[in-house]
């Protein structure tokens, strides 16, 4: 079975939480997932690689080129 292509995704710094989070959105639907392990220094390119593994982790496909990271 093929993957589900999700529409984008961002990887922002959650001030609050002290933790960057991955949105993905899939259509109308959005997916938020918290990467505590992640730290606050990552390079763009590792986030960037972290909304992939994680679109993939949720059963959907997702291209680099529509990963913005918000630092």
């Amino acid at each position: 079975m093929a993957m589900m292509q999700a529409t984008d995704a961002k990887v922002e710094w959650n001030a609050e939480k002290k933790h960057w989070q991955v949105v993905i959105q899939v259509g109308a639907e959005v997916i938020r997932r918290q990467c505590a392990k992640t730290p606050r220094d990552a390079s763009e390119q590792e986030l960037r690689e972290l909304a992939i593994r994680t679109a993939k982790d949720e059963g959907y496909e997702l291209d680099a080129a529509h990963v913005e990271v918000e630092k």
